[in-house]
């Protein structure tokens, strides 16, 4: 299973991901949530794991088309993770310039919410996460959905689950779905943004656990 770590800000918390065997860790380009990096911190982070095997994402919410090719061109970036209401008009932009693995949010509150992977073709990925009310932030809210919804659908691409996930619950996670990959980013934290190494390593041996 894939294991991304999302929202981190500093060496640091690389350095745990990678001690840990995470295999990704996501840049949040959103200043209205308390993850958010500027492109300089970005920039120094990405350079920091050019040498190490984790990889790096670029996570963003209905960023303008043309803010996003200058960000994709001037980092390198392994994945992008568009986290909002982005179309396929405006991921085909993105496949058409860049060799770039795209990750997609399907929000989901209830079955129905499902149906948006079809309007999709030309990703490498979806990421279901928690659906947001409207003062909520487009994720890291700490909250999950039913995950057992999952199992009434049929996927023809590898899958990520995100929201609310933590010790916790990793193991109910592991018997009521069995998605690809999983993202953390409140479930691993002090606090909204500040990045726990303890609950990393807590994470890590719950999961090797069972």
């Amino acid at each position: 299973m894939i294991i991304k770590i999302c929202g981190v800000k500093n060496i640091e918390t690389i350095n745990c991901c990678e001690k840990n065997g995470i295999n990704l860790f996501g840049l949040i380009f959103y200043e209205n949530s308390p993850r958010n990096v500027t492109f300089d911190i970005a920039k120094k982070l990405i350079d920091y794991a050019n040498n190490l095997k984790i990889n790096s994402v670029g996570v963003f919410v209905n960023k303008d088309i043309e803010d996003l090719i200058k960000i994709i061109s001037n980092l390198k970036l392994n994945y992008i993770q568009l986290h909002g209401d982005e179309d396929q008009k405006y991921i085909n932009i993105i496949k058409k310039k860049f060799n770039i693995k795209i990750i997609k949010k399907i929000s989901v509150a209830t079955i129905k919410d499902l149906n948006q992977i079809h309007k999709y073709d030309e990703i490498d990925y979806y990421l279901f996460d928690y659906k947001p009310l409207k003062k909520e932030l487009p994720g890291g809210n700490a909250k999950s959905f039913d995950w057992t919804l999952l199992k009434e659908i049929k996927l023809n691409k590898p899958w990520f689950l995100s929201g609310g996930i933590d010790e916790k619950n990793i193991n109910i996670l592991k018997n009521s779905t069995n998605p690809d990959g999983i993202d953390l980013s409140s479930g691993v934290e002090e606090r909204p943004g500040i990045k726990s190494e303890l609950k990393i390593n807590n994470f890590i041996k719950k999961y090797y656990e069972n």
